[in-house]
């Protein structure tokens, strides 16, 4: 198992291990606190699912490509598995587990399988990944449809992008709360996103408040 697939079983075990372990308020207040987010991606789901099915599947899984796929190289933020674990049963999340100790494929992402991509609720950085080529054919001479993918990307921005605060944060932070700590969590980890919520609150590089 390399660093990769360490790093992606450590998190999913953990998460896993807390919402079993909690009891169900605290669940249902998890989930209620993701239910817009769930709305966000179901109508971002419906918007792929009519635009760029045909072509995907053509073009990268029935030819075995998978391109967008890569081995290792997919960001999995830790929000992103709180949220999939919260809405999959024990069998998904057997899945998920058993997909990342045992690769189906040597050169595709580890959560690939034969039948497809095991999350319920793909990872936020896959879910936006159009390749320019599937793009163009999808949406390109379709202002409409562009002018609807550009404001879901925006929209995806409030769930995500600590320039406020987002819904990402507060996940990492609930189970910050709880003891665990991993490295996919990037709104606490990242430099660059560390950054950001520091110039939001107030504060400068070095953690201090800035005078205003």
């Amino acid at each position: 198992m390399n660093t990769y697939q360490a790093e992606q079983i450590e998190a999913l075990t953990m998460i896993r291990r807390q919402i079993e372990a909690m009891g169900a308020e605290s669940r249902e207040n998890l989930l209620v606190q993701i239910k817009d987010y769930l709305l966000f991606r179901e109508q971002v789901g419906e918007f792929l699912e009519a635009h760029f099915t045909g072509i995907c599947t053509q073009k990268c899984y029935q030819s075995r490509l998978s391109a967008c796929c890569a081995k290792d190289g997919i960001i999995t933020f830790f929000a992103d598995m709180v949220v999939n674990m919260l809405v999959s049963n024990p069998v998904e999340r057997d899945l998920m587990e058993h997909a990342v100790q045992h690769p189906k494929f040597e050169y595709k992402c580890i959560y690939l399988s034969e039948s497809g991509c095991v999350w319920k609720i793909k990872p936020v950085v896959c879910e936006f990944f159009l390749c320019d080529e599937a793009e163009s054919q999808a949406i390109g001479q379709n202002p409409e449809a562009l002018a609807q993918w550009k404001a879901f990307e925006d929209a995806k921005k409030i769930y995500t992008w600590p320039d406020q605060p987002v819904l990402f944060e507060s996940l990492e932070r609930f189970f910050m709360n709880r003891g665990c700590d991993s490295a996919l969590m990037y709104l606490h980890k990242s430099p660059g996103l560390v950054r950001i919520r520091r110039v939001r609150d107030g504060m400068g590089d070095s953690g201090k408040h800035i005078q205003s």
